[in-house]
């Protein structure tokens, strides 16, 4: 596939088959994923494979009370026009995708939101370029219970950057409408 087409034919996918993705497929995206630029080459970033559907149901589950909570306590966070969403028992907020994979990062470290978000980007090219669908979750990140971060292997200080659902696409959907770049100067 050529680059730009890459480009174009990229979308975050919300509809999986029942079909799992292969380990060495996973791991080889995410090897992909490391050829990402970082700030001062630090390559800050880790990564956590959940291809277990109990899993991927408790971390949603934890997510969304956490997020229920920040909408409960502040009305006005942008997090509320989920609410209805979250608040549906059945709603996983990974799409019931066959896997995720977690980007984390040293939670005090200055660049990590940058550093894990490109490497997140490489991850979604690198899947797109297999054919797999990708969907970046951000509202699966909210992990507090210390007891599942431990079976996650999610090191103390480290923060969920980036949950990245991964599957074989039901479907994909139309690129939405874009709108023209607004460039603010050209200085020359």
């Amino acid at each position: 596939m050529e680059f730009n087409d890459l480009l174009v034919q990229r979308r975050s996918i919300r509809k999986y088959r029942d079909e799992a993705v292969a380990l060495e497929t996973v791991k080889a995206i995410i090897s992909e994923s490391t050829l990402a630029p970082s700030s001062g080459n630090e390559q800050p970033w880790r990564f956590i494979i959940v291809n277990n559907w109990e899993m991927m149901k408790r971390i949603s589950d934890e997510s969304k009370k956490n997020i229920l909570a920040r909408i409960i306590a502040d009305p006005e966070t942008y997090a509320a026009k989920y609410r209805k969403m979250l608040e549906n028992q059945s709603f996983n907020v990974f799409f019931n995708a066959p896997c995720l994979v977690m980007i984390v990062g040293p939670e005090k470290q200055r660049n990590i939101r940058v550093n894990c978000a490109l490497a997140a980007s490489y991850f979604m090219f690198a899947a797109s370029s297999r054919g797999l669908g990708s969907c970046w979750v951000n509202l699966g990140a909210d992990i507090q219970d210390s007891t599942l971060r431990e079976e996650l292997g999610l090191p103390e200080g480290h923060a969920v950057i980036a949950p990245l659902v991964l599957g074989f696409p039901e479907r994909i959907p139309a690129a939405p409408q874009r709108r023209d770049p607004e460039i603010l100067a050209v200085i020359s």
